[in-house]
């Protein structure tokens, strides 16, 4: 690989992990907080929001370990 394809492998773990993050934060974060400060416009039964928060986090450590094994293709 020369130089120009290291960068390209870098750029695209660097858009999974960044991927990754935005859908913890949709997923995970978000509800907490929602829960937390009470908002919402209905009531939503509590394990779909703990079934949301699990799939969203399993897409989120998938992504995360994407942008880990395209880093893997990196060589010197």
């Amino acid at each position: 690989m020369n130089l120009v394809e290291n960068e390209q492998t870098k750029l695209l773990a660097a858009a999974l992990n960044t991927a990754a993050t935005s859908s913890f934060t949709i997923g995970v974060l978000a509800p907490m907080a929602a829960a937390f400060y009470n908002v919402g416009a209905r009531t939503v039964a509590i394990h779909t929001v703990i079934t949301g928060i699990v799939l969203w986090s399993c897409g989120a450590v998938i992504l995360h370990i994407g942008a880990r094994r395209v880093l893997g293709w990196l060589t010197l």
